[in-house]
Order: structure tokens, then C-alpha cells, then sequence
């Protein structure tokens, strides 16, 4: 079994998931005691996805949340790195593709929005990861990022980094087929940016109205941005 460290190479990451992939949907609901399935829900609220529009979900893991997003009509994309987490939602009725979030195999401005759920932070480099999808992504597109955050409340805050964060971890190890994966996922989360600091980020990539919405006390935080219609360069 296999676990990526926090250098976060693209490999690494990718075996990693396709260690966990044939139990991750059942691993991923005990870890979050069953509030995925909200922040999902909340997250396509958001999106907003409608009959029509063109969505691509990066790090869609085994498509879950492309289902979710595609329930109002709008055509909605799978891809991921992980090859063993698409195989195990090919039974899901949505299409899917193998693509790396630094080099996506699609031309400029195809899609109307762009999300990823409880992905991001396993990208090797969060920037030009966002810099690839603004290229994808037409002029006044959309993007929604969920993704684990920091708690507002400091005695929540307290209590998530000591205790929760610990007991997720190891029911995920419990649940999972690559228990030394759920190591990782806890250590992703402790070093991943607060809400101000990667909508920071966001925007440094060219995204514009950058804004969140904190879910569960902070534990999650849903990003939302638009591309500007003359996207501004990258700040380095």
C-alpha cells in the first residue's frame, strides 16, 4: 500500500488514490460522519450548473459530485488522474477523462464553469493548477471550489485540529483498502491555506469575485470566483 507525502508529487498522489479508490466513497462518508453528502449538495447550489452549460468537475475522484452537479441538465465532465478512481465510478451515467489539473486536454474558453470538491489540495502547485483552469474556462465562466478549511471559532478550531482530524483519520484507515492513504489526507488538511489565504491564491491566478461561504463551522469552505471578461495576467 501506498501514501503520498506532502511534496505532493503527481505520482504519488495518483497511486495513492487508486490504492483507495475501491472503498473512497464508503471511507470518505464515515471519515466526515456523513456530511459530504451536504457539503455536495451545497456546493451544486453554488455551481448552479443548468441545461446547457458545459461543467468540468477536476479531481472528480469516482464521480459522485458530477452526479450531484448534473442533475438540473447541464453536461458535466468527470476527470481525474487517478485512473483506479474513475474505474470505480464508471457506473455512474456521466462521461469521464484522464487529465492532469497542470495540463488539461482541452481547448481554451470549452467550458462555462469549473469546480472540484475536496481535490485541490492534493495539486502539486495550487496556482498554476488555477491559472490551467481560467485557460478552459470562457470569459464570465464560473468556479466553485469545497474544500476542508480552517474553523472561524477558536475553541472549534481547537477541538477539530486535536481531536477530530484524528478520529476521521482513523476511521478512514478503518474503512479504507490503503489505511497508510488516510496519514496523508489528515497532514493535507492541517497544512492546507485558511479561507482569506486561498482566496488569496484564487485571485493571484487571475480569478475575479473571489468570495466563500464557510460550511460546518469552517471545517469546509466553498470558493467561489468568475473569470473576468479580460482575464488580468497571474501575479507572480
Amino acid at each position: 500500500m501506498s501514501r503520498a507525502s506532502l511534496d505532493k508529487d503527481p505520482h504519488e498522489v495518483a497511486a495513492m488514490f487508486d490504492g483507495v479508490a475501491p472503498g473512497y466513497d464508503r471511507a470518505n462518508s464515515f471519515m466526515t460522519f456523513g456530511f459530504d453528502r451536504r457539503w455536495r449538495v451545497t456546493t451544486a447550489k453554488v455551481l448552479d450548473a443548468r441545461r446547457g452549460e458545459k461543467v468540468l468537475d477536476l479531481a472528480a475522484g469516482t464521480a459522485v459530485s458530477t452526479t450531484e452537479y448534473a442533475r438540473n441538465g447541464a453536461w458535466c465532465l468527470a476527470a481525474d488522474f487517478s485512473l483506479g478512481m474513475l474505474r470505480a465510478g464508471l457506473h455512474r451515467k456521466v462521461p469521464m477523462v484522464a487529465a492532469d489539473a497542470l495540463h488539461l486536454p482541452f481547448a481554451d474558453e470549452s467550458f462555462d464553469a469549473a469546480t472540484i470538491s475536496l481535490g485541490i489540495r492534493n495539486f502539486v502547485d495550487t496556482k498554476a493548477a488555477l491559472v490551467e483552469i481560467a485557460r478552459v474556462v470562457r470569459p464570465g465562466g464560473r468556479l466553485v471550489i469545497c474544500e476542508v478549511s480552517t474553523p472561524t471559532f477558536p475553541p472549534i478550531r481547537f477541538v477539530y485540529r486535536r481531536f477530530i482530524l484524528r478520529t476521521m483519520a482513523w476511521i478512514g484507515r478503518r474503512a479504507s483498502s490503503n489505511p497508510e492513504a488516510y496519514g496523508y489526507l489528515a497532514e493535507s488538511m492541517l497544512t492546507w491555506p485558511a479561507q482569506r489565504e486561498l482566496a488569496e491564491i484564487i485571485a493571484a491566478a487571475g480569478w475575479g469575485e473571489v468570495e466563500w461561504l464557510n460550511l460546518t463551522f469552517g471545517v469546509v469552505a466553498i470558493h467561489r470566483a468568475t473569470k473576468p471578461a479580460e482575464q488580468a495576467a497571474p501575479v507572480d
